[in-house]
């Protein structure tokens, strides 16, 4: 199997072995979508000082694919949950991309020259 460069790091907490597998595993979802990934960043971090303990876990992506690179947010008070939110935002972002190259791609229209093209003799 291969193995994908998913950088992986973590703001005010801790990253386990099981955080880590988990993302890994969630991430090469994404991979099988999409050969042309360069790379994903996932930047997980936990805010304590949010009032209310509501959206304490924030996932951060990125995925690096040629082209624009797609950014995605998600924040809840459950980190698995959050980077389950994360993993779905990015893999729509992914559907989306794919969709709209195909609907170029089957497009065709005319091209339409003002000028006269003398033969070649």
């Amino acid at each position: 199997m291969k193995q994908h460069d998913v950088i992986i790091s973590g703001l005010n907490m801790e990253l386990t072995e099981a955080i880590k597998n988990m993302v890994h595993d969630k991430a090469e979802k994404l991979f099988e979508h999409d050969d042309h990934i360069i790379r994903m960043r996932v930047e997980l971090e936990y805010d304590p000082h949010q009032s209310t303990h509501e959206k304490e876990f924030i996932a951060k992506g990125q995925l690096e694919v040629r082209g624009n690179d797609h950014f995605a947010t998600a924040a809840t008070n459950d980190l698995y949950k959050s980077i389950d939110e994360l993993v779905q935002k990015l893999d729509r972002m992914l559907r989306r991309r794919s969709r709209l190259k195909k609907v170029k791609r089957k497009d065709t229209h005319r091209v339409d020259i003002p000028a006269e093209i003398p033969k070649a003799i």
